[in-house]
């Protein structure tokens, strides 16, 4: 029998404040619990519907619909990002817990060294960035590094910073570094305000995705995840070349 104080317990992890206190996040649904299990993180405890119940399972879900089993896990404890030849991408506060769901979905399929997010970018652990990533947050290599630091890292070990602007060049025409003889960083700026103007200082090749047709824009921009996922393949697709 689960009792009311630990069904609030897991039910507290929605928030940041009882995320940090604890120490722990949750994951529910088969398909992330197995991902979980696989991981080699800490499981601190597994809840499921035919154990302990539907209607606890529903108190303690932070999803529309429960599902039918949820786990408490151990937050890994943070490591020192560890710069080699590949390609980073550094995300300058991006604040919608969807987007950075994507992202990391995005670097995993793309074979990412790792991501460097802005101390200000959405929490990793929230629930519902961890769904959304469906599993990849157990895979990608994810730190919290001032982005500055980390751009004039990158540049000290001789690799390029790209951050994408509309007064950049055609990223389609323009030469880029792969990443296979030196460190690149692709700088993915806010949802709303774009690469902050202290990055911005720091890049050292500003890029254009265009449109299409060229003269016919009709957003005014694409969302953060999509043009992350158009630049890492145009990056990729020129490796691939290489070879």
């Amino acid at each position: 029998m689960i009792s009311s104080a630990e069904i609030k317990s897991v039910k507290n992890l929605g928030t940041k404040k009882f995320r940090d206190q604890s120490g722990c996040f949750v994951v529910e649904g088969e398909k992330m619990v197995a991902e979980a299990l696989k991981s080699g993180l800490e499981v601190v405890e597994i809840y499921r519907r035919e154990e302990v119940g539907e209607e606890a399972v529903a108190r303690m879900s932070q999803m529309s619909t429960p599902p039918p089993v949820i786990a408490v896990l151990r937050q890994p404890s943070p490591k020192p990002v560890e710069l080699r030849n590949g390609l980073y991408l550094a995300l300058d506060s991006i604040r919608d817990p969807g987007n950075l769901g994507t992202i990391i979905r995005i670097a995993e399929w793309f074979g990412i060294n790792a991501i460097v997010a802005s101390p200000d970018t959405v929490e990793l652990f929230n629930p519902k960035v961890v769904q959304s990533t469906m599993g990849a947050v157990f895979r990608v290599r994810f730190h919290y590094m001032d982005i500055c630091e980390f751009s004039r890292e990158v540049l000290a070990a001789g690799g390029n910073v790209y951050g994408t602007f509309l007064d950049g060049g055609n990223m389609y025409s323009k030469e880029l570094q792969t990443g296979s003889d030196r460190p690149i960083a692709i700088v993915i700026g806010n949802e709303s305000n774009g690469i902050s103007e202290a990055v911005e200082k720091l890049v050292s090749d500003r890029l254009y995705i265009p449109p299409f047709p060229p003269d016919e824009p009709g957003s005014e921009s694409l969302n953060a995840a999509v043009a992350t996922a158009v630049t890492v393949a145009e990056f990729r697709r020129r490796l691939i070349e290489k070879r």
